[in-house]
């Protein structure tokens, strides 16, 4: 898989980086988004209605709406009014609606100058390439490259090298291509239903220019834009430009109720800088000026009625799930994206407007790593919405071939899903298997024929290190062993998730030590895994029976005021997080309230007055290395668990380090894939750096999560282990 070089990677990481930096400034950031998703959630819950108001509103305004029912309606209607006009060239600020409808197309067959006015529009537009990011559409081009597009197309006197020669060189060849314009077209970040105000928000103030210089203005829109009022702006204009390129605040934003009774500019007359006598011309009645709204459906009202596709109306096209998530830096939107839309929530738009074909060409990008759950500013699932969309896209597989697997697969799906990802999501079977016969199925898996049946059969990366099953399970020996505390101060469920259960036994045992030196007697239930496996396949129905089964088997030690403690992050974020879409609401927010981090629940138990204290787990004293390089797995960052490994580390005397990456790019079962593995190790990179980096490299290495295990033991060539492991005493 091709990455889009370097430029892609350093400019989605200062996005994100920005982010960081700007939301930290703000001291009710979780508020806004709260108020921003309420408003969205409204918005699209009584659009019909705010449909009609915004068109009786702008119709008073004195201009005129038009409900494109896709976008050969959109395009038809908009060549009409440019042909109307007579117009030889439209100008045309960045909008992702226009993108989708292909309208520069249209009005170029028909023989009109379209000149995008965006500089990184326009970059492509020379260069003849599609967008790559819906921010940023340039992003994939480095300053050297754009020089000699440039001295190559235009052939300037002086050549074009530093950045402020092509800025100049474009504004001024903008501005007067835009001087020259008969024609304005305008995307609209919102428009308010309330007094048919549009808000443009851009960093380069043309879409200003594109709206007000020529004497007609169209505006092109998706119709889940819409919002009630103008103070509805609020939010959105605090969040969007620092969820997008990590601005406070961004260069300008645009609050344009048109057709206004602004005089429209005159270029050609010296003698008057205005068109026409506007003594007396109040708002909306300017003779001069056209302003036309086009409100596209294309498939978004039938979204707004697919109760898992409706989210993605509530998306404000920030960008911050492309610039967080870690396969994105690597490969760009190129790669990572649909016909018009990229990043993580482009699935959701492409299946809506394009179909599910045109999403599955990129929808396994997405690894639910759920980075980018909370840099969302409207709190979208992202990754849920991932998740339905692979989950239809194995199900519209060949149906015929159902008998074939009918009572012979483990899982509730078709049989003409790909064999690969029911390989993947039905790794609790195999596992089981890969115990009973171990340690002869780690050598078999292990030979070279193996390695390559692997291969072609199920798309098993060879140079990928398999997975070791242990002959005896952590559940098998803790039943053989028992508890050895005495007296205890509570009992607590460790869940034996899959990965712990069967192949990192010694961190379960780990966990096991530190919880009975801090007096808990530990329970292990005969509980199945979390449907973690499958439902990252998309395979929904199976990790729902997952799920069911899980909270049955649990259910008894809940009634018992047990508290669950979970090793895996990826297990635990099931039971914080996606649990909520496949179990009852009840059962849901019981498991949840009660299920915690095994460093969580070490540091609170620590913390207890009357209990033993940290001095009953192993600090640094205890002739444990003392500095560490601490990687958090994606989904515990996600659910908020990491800091307390590095406070409980902290408190023990630890010095921490911790990298800053937002994943491994294992991601489960995605960096086994042979068509990811080395898009896998791309994005490994980073996190490779920083723990080889002079201060970190003679630091231990510390883990939380069995894909970034697996991947740090590819990437370094030294050991890492679970943060348990270090601050355990040994075996009682």
């Amino acid at each position: 898989m091709e990455s889009e070089g370097d430029a892609v990677g350093e400019n989605t990481r200062g996005f994100n980086q920005g982010r960081y930096d700007s939301v930290a400034k703000l001291e009710a950031y979780e508020e806004l988004k709260s108020e921003a998703r309420a408003i969205k959630e409204d918005a699209i819950e009584r659009l019909p209605e705010l449909l009609d108001e915004l068109e009786e509103t702008v119709e008073e305004n004195g201009g005129t709406v038009y409900f494109a029912d896709d976008a050969e309606d959109a395009n038809r209607y908009i060549r009409e009014v440019v042909a109307g006009k007579d117009a030889e060239r439209l100008v045309k600020s960045k909008s992702m609606t226009s993108e989708e409808i292909e309208v520069n197309e249209a009005l170029e067959a028909d023989g009109v100058e379209v000149v995008e006015t965006d500089l990184g529009e326009w970059v492509l537009q020379v260069a003849d390439e599609a967008p790559s990011h819906i921010v940023a559409p340039a992003i994939h081009k480095s300053r050297a490259e754009i020089a000699a597009l440039f001295n190559e197309v235009f052939d300037p006197e002086d050549e074009l090298e530093t950045a402020e020669e092509l800025t100049k060189f474009a504004r001024d060849r903008l501005g007067e291509l835009i001087e020259g314009a008969d024609v304005g077209m305008t995307g609209a970040n919102f428009i308010t239903a309330d007094s048919g105000t549009i808000a443009l928000v851009t960093s380069e103030g043309n879409a200003r220019k594109s709206a007000v210089v020529p004497d007609t203005h169209i505006a092109v829109s998706g119709v889940e834009k819409v919002i009630p009022r103008v103070e509805d702006l609020s939010p959105f204009v605090e969040l969007i430009g620092r969820s997008g390129t990590g601005q406070d605040i961004t260069s300008y934003i645009s609050l344009l109720t048109p057709p206004g009774a602004s005089p429209v500019p005159n270029f050609e007359d010296g003698d008057s800088a205005l068109a026409g006598d506007h003594e007396g011309i109040g708002a909306g009645a300017n003779p001069d000026r056209e302003f036309h709204l086009v409100l596209i459906d294309n498939g978004r009202l039938a979204m707004r009625q697919d109760a898992e596709l409706k989210e993605t109306l509530y998306c404000i096209r920030c960008s911050a799930c492309s610039n967080s998530c870690a396969n994105f830096q690597s490969v760009g939107g190129h790669v990572f994206g649909g016909e018009t839309y990229s990043g993580g929530i482009a699935t959701g738009w492409e299946a809506g407007i394009e179909g599910l074909d045109v999403a599955g060409g990129f929808n396994d990008l997405c690894t639910s790593c759920s980075r980018c759950v909370n840099a969302c500013p409207v709190k979208i699932d992202i990754p849920w919405i991932n998740t339905v969309v692979r989950d239809r896209i194995n199900r519209q597989a060949d149906g015929n071939a159902d008998w074939l697997v009918e009572g012979l697969v483990p899982d509730e799906e078709p049989g003409g899903m790909d064999v690969q990802k029911r390989l993947f999501g039905n790794f609790e079977t195999f596992a089981g298997l890969g115990c009973a016969l171990a340690p002869v199925s780690n050598w078999m898996a292990d030979l070279s024929v193996s390695r390559r049946l692997m291969e072609r059969v199920f798309g098993v990366d060879r140079r990928r290190e398999l997975p070791s099953f242990q002959r005896t399970t952590l559940k098998k020996w803790y039943d053989e062993r028992g508890p050895k505390v005495s007296a205890p101060r509570r009992q607590v469920v460790l869940y034996p998730d899959l990965y712990t259960n069967t192949m990192q036994v010694d961190r379960g045992k780990a966990a096991v030590r530190a919880l009975e030196a801090m007096g808990i007697q530990v329970v292990i239930p005969d509980v199945r895994s979390t449907g973690r496996a499958p439902l990252s396949q998309g395979m929904i129905a199976t990790a729902r029976e997952h799920a069911e089964d899980v909270y049955s088997g649990l259910a008894l030690h809940l009634d018992s005021d047990r508290d669950v403690v979970v090793i895996e992050p990826s297990d635990l974020a099931m039971f914080k997080s996606e649990y909520e879409k496949l179990l009852p609401e009840r059962s849901f927010r019981r498991l949840a309230e009660h299920s915690y981090d095994v460093m969580e629940y070490l540091l609170e138990l620590a913390e207890e007055d009357g209990g033993p204290g940290f001095e009953a787990l192993c600090s640094p004293d205890d002739g444990r290395s003392g500095e560490v390089a601490y990687h958090p797995n994606c989904q515990q960052k996600t659910i908020r668990k990491a800091e307390f490994t590095v406070a409980l580390l902290e408190e023990l005397g630890y010095d921490v380090v911790t990298s800053d990456v937002e994943c491994c790019g294992m991601a489960g079962s995605f960096g086994y894939k042979t068509e990811y593995y080395e898009l896998s190790m791309d994005v490994g990179e980073s996190l490779k750096g920083q723990f080889t980096a002079p201060e970190t490299r003679e630091r231990t290495v510390v883990d939380s999560g069995t894909s970034c295990h697996k991947q740090l033991e590819s990437l370094l060539p030294r050991e890492s282990r679970h943060a348990v492991e270090l601050v355990a005493p040994e075996s009682r």
